[in-house]
This record gives structure tokens, sequence and C-alpha cells, in this order.
């Protein structure tokens, strides 16, 4: 009969599983002896980065992605980068070695005491196989629901000891589990209803609708046919709807007055693919505009349960927005008014975040993604920078630094032929900052931006808004990131000069034989309103 490790890994071929990202220890050596070829380990030297690379590349790929960890000191070290993930709805399955079982009770060195606590409630589920024959069924059953939805990481606590037992089956069951909700075909009549008879309609788009297939086109046939326009939900992780398109308005703000403030004039409120709403920080009033109704899309019951107004609908959003499109008769009304384009002063000597964008935005490919945790010049970059296809923006869901580097080092091993930018400032960059030595080893084409302004500019103006002063750490020593991308064998150039960016930004995106780094010295400031 096979080994419990046989079955195990002839389930994960069979699964489908190429990538296994981890950081190796003692504790999970018995599961990843004798490697298979043909799948590729995937190494980062940091727990965080390694979920975090595994996170963009599952929402990248649309697949379940297999992580490993080194017991509880490992998946301690990965909870925050857990915690994005579970936010973004990745559907991982993240996996813990665990001492033997014969020593658990006397709690030894390297064991997980508690296995199925610690994770959670960042994960969907935490399990520990009872025998070590549960093995391969567990992880089949972490694999099925991870995948459910709302999508989302799955943990399994894998005891040492348990790979060289006999298996119990010779083939492991594989079985096809499959969770696309459509919505009713009555509940669809009565919306695509709704919208045509409303006077000024609004569509509202989330990270949901990029993450199901077909969202994002379907997003843009039905703005299209019923001349909607078009934000983005506040705190978008993802961009659902094409950036150039002209109904597009940009991103919504994120407190509860500055939202209603935005949708003024409107009196019927479409969400897809996003919860009702992700407000931070909080700007007390009205949730919607007098006389405004709101009907959400989403597949997460309980985001359709906890919002604070309006009709839910839970089903997937690109199932449901096909539906309209096919159900909703083309609309009459004019086409939304263009938005005036940003006014952003032309660099000459320096530079602001905002210029940065603006050059950026003349020189991005097509087929560009960027992956980033930085809020400075965001309203630049949506005016810009173009976002024409699917899985084109992903940012750390939940709000977590250490994201952008990993993220992009996932995205390019999801999409190697697509050019990926990693966008982060001067302190973030070393929250994720081991994801470097991956990048550089794998020689990944992916460009890195880092914004070096000497601040948390971020957080200066939120202690404006909310007038707390006198906060610490929020100003940095410079730091020399030339020679940090030197030690990694990363080419580097720093600027703060608006002709070398473009020419830098220019050289990054042909390059193909591995990582660059480009340093764009700013101005510090970053500012909140509504």
């Amino acid at each position: 009969m096979p080994t419990v490790h046989d079955a195990t890994w002839t389930l994960l071929r069979r699964l489908g599983v190429r990538k296994v990202f981890g950081n190796p220890g003692s504790t999970e050596m018995p599961f990843l002896k004798d490697f298979p070829s043909n799948m590729e380990y995937v190494l980062g030297l940091h727990e965080s980065a390694v979920v975090g690379m595994a996170d963009a590349y599952a929402q990248a790929t649309g697949e379940p992605t297999l992580v490993n960890l080194h017991t509880a000191a490992g998946l301690g070290n990965a909870m925050g980068a857990i915690i994005n993930a579970a936010a973004a709805n990745s559907p991982l399955v993240i996996t813990a070695g665990q001492q033997v079982r014969a020593m658990l009770s006397l709690e030894p060195f390297l064991a997980n005491v508690d296995a199925t606590t610690l994770p959670k409630p960042a994960v969907k589920a935490a399990f520990e196989p009872a025998r070590a024959q549960d093995v391969p069924a567990v992880l089949a059953r972490a694999f099925h629901l991870a995948c459910l939805a709302p999508r989302g990481p799955v943990f399994v606590s894998l005891p040492m000891d348990d790979f060289e037992q006999e298996a119990e089956a010779a083939e492991p069951v594989i079985r096809r589990v499959a969770g696309r909700a459509m919505p009713e075909p009555e509940t669809v009549r009565l919306l695509a209803k709704r919208l045509a008879e409303a006077r000024s309609p609004v569509l509202v788009v989330g990270a949901g609708v990029d993450a199901a297939p077909g969202g994002f086109e379907a997003a843009a046939e039905l703005a299209t046919r019923l001349q909607l326009p078009v934000w983005l939900a506040p705190n978008a992780s993802r961009v659902g709807f094409p950036t150039d398109h002209p109904n597009f308005r940009g991103v919504l703000p994120s407190g509860i007055a500055w939202v209603s403030d935005a949708l003024t004039g409107h009196d019927f409120v479409l969400v897809a693919g996003a919860p009702v709403f992700q407000y931070y920080p909080y700007a007390p009033g009205s949730y919607l505009p007098e006389g405004c109704d709101l009907v959400a899309i989403v597949d997460d019951p309980d985001a359709a349960a906890r919002a604070p107004i309006g009709d839910a609908i839970v089903a997937d959003p690109a199932l449901a927005l096909r539906a309209l499109v096919e159900a909703a008769p083309g609309a009459a009304r004019p086409m939304p008014t263009p938005r005036t384009p940003l006014e952003i002063p032309a660099a000459v000597d320096s530079l602001t975040a905002e210029q940065v964008y603006d050059i950026l935005g003349q020189v991005f490919p097509d087929d560009g993604v960027i992956v980033t945790e930085s809020m400075n010049g965001g309203a630049a970059m949506w005016d810009r920078v173009k976002f024409r296809r699917p899985g084109s923006f992903y940012f750390c869901a939940a709000g977590g630094l250490g994201f952008s580097l990993p993220g992009a080092v996932g995205v390019q091993l999801a999409r190697p032929d697509r050019h990926v930018l990693a966008v982060t400032g001067d302190g973030s960059a070393q929250y994720g900052v081991q994801a470097l030595y991956t990048a550089a080893s794998l020689r990944l084409p992916l460009t890195i931006l880092l914004l070096a302004n000497g601040e948390y500019g971020i957080l200066k103006g939120f202690g404006e808004y909310l007038a707390m002063g006198g906060v610490p750490g929020l100003d940095l020593d410079y730091l020399d990131y030339e020679k940090l991308a030197a030690g990694y064998g990363i080419p580097a150039v720093r600027t703060g000069r608006p002709d070398e960016l473009a020419v830098a930004f220019q050289k990054a995106f042909a390059a193909s034989d591995g990582p660059r780094l480009i340093i764009a010295d700013v101005a510090p400031g970053v500012r909140l309103g509504g």
C-alpha cells in the first residue's frame, strides 16, 4: 500500500497544483521530501512574503494555491498577510507542520499547541486531521472549501509523523465542487426593470467583479447599454471596470458622508462585487442622498446581511451582471458627462507623487498591472494610469503593508506575459523586502517603483483630519535603497527629475532579464478629503 505521503502528492497533482509557496522548517520536511519534479517550489525568506506572493498568485490565476509554513512561529509571522488574503477572498490552502502526535500532549519544542485556533478568524476554516490516513481527504476538503463563495484561505495543520503511515486507499478520490450562484430569473427581471425606470442610476463596482470570470467585460457592457456612470467602490482592492471607459468616474471616497455627497443626483445605485461599503475614516452623515435606493449583488451572505442600507442579492456578481445585460432594455438616457481631468502642474526640477503618475501614465503598457500598497498620489493614478484589461490592479485588501513587493512576484509568476509594476514607499517597502530575493532569484522581469518621501504621509494626513498632532514615528531617516537592491543583485536608479524618471520607466518596461528598481524622490504630503 502507498504511504500517506504518496497519496497526498498524488492528490495534489490531480488537483492541478503547479506551485507551492513556502519557507521550509524541520516539521515540514516529511511532507516536502522527494518534492515532485513537475512542480515548482517558490521560496520566500519570510512567511509574510510567502503568503503575499501566494495571495496575489491565487488572485491572478483564480486557482486555489498551496502554501507551506513552519509550525506555529511561521504561521504567526504570516498572520498579517493572511488577513490581507482573507479580505481579498484569495483561495489559499495554508498548511503548516506540526510536531509528532506522540509528543503533542507534552507541548514539545516547535509544537503548535492549539493549531486550529491560531489562524482564526482570518481563515474560513482550520483543520488538523484526526488520523494520519485522513490527511488527503482533509486537504481535498480544504481545496474545495477555499474555492466556494465567498472564497478565502483555509488552514490545515499537518503532524510530521503522518506521512510515513500507510494510506487507506491506493488512489485518492478526486471530486469536482462548483459553487457559482445565479440569481433567480424573476430577481433579474425586477432589477432590470428598476434600472430601466430609474431617472439617474449609477453602477458601483467592487473587487468581486474583477475576481469573477467575465465580470470585467459584463460590467462594461451593462454600463454602455444603460449609459451608467461607474464608480469603483471605496477601498477596492481590484479594478472591475476599464478605467479608460468614458463612463468611468473614479473611486468613491471612503467616508460615509463623502460617499453620499459623491452620489448626489442619483436615484438608484447598483453595487456589484463589493460590500456596502468599506468606510474609513469615520465621516458621519447620511449613507445615501435623499430619495436614492440601492441594490447590492455580492456572493458573501455576511456582506449582504451587514449592509446598513439597501437591498441585497446573494449571487455571483459576474453571472448577475451578464444576466442583466441580457435582460435590460437599452436606455434612452444621455451619455454621462465626461470627467474633468485632474490638473497636475508639469514637473520641472523636482517631483510630487502626482507628477510621477502623470509621467507613468504616458508610458504605462496597455497590458500593464499595478500591485500597490501606496495611497500617495492615488487620485492622480486613477486619472492618468489606464487599466484596460481584467486583472490589472491589486491593492492590499485589508490595508496591511508588505503586500506590493510579494504581490508583484505572485502576479508576475501567474502572468509572465504581462508587465507588472509594484508600487511601494520608502517605509512600506521594509515590510515585504524579502520578496526582492525571490524576484531576483527567479529573474522575474517586474518593475518596482518606490516613492521616497521620508515620511508616513498617509498617517500625517489622518492626523490632520482627526486633529491629532504630536504622533511619533511618522518621519523616516534616509534609506539607501540603491545599496539594498545591489545586495539582492537588482539594478536600481534613483532620481527626483522628471526627464530621468520617464527614461527609467521606459528602460525598465523593456527589460526582460530580471527585476528593476526605480526610486523616485518625491515631495512629502498625503492628504485626506471627501
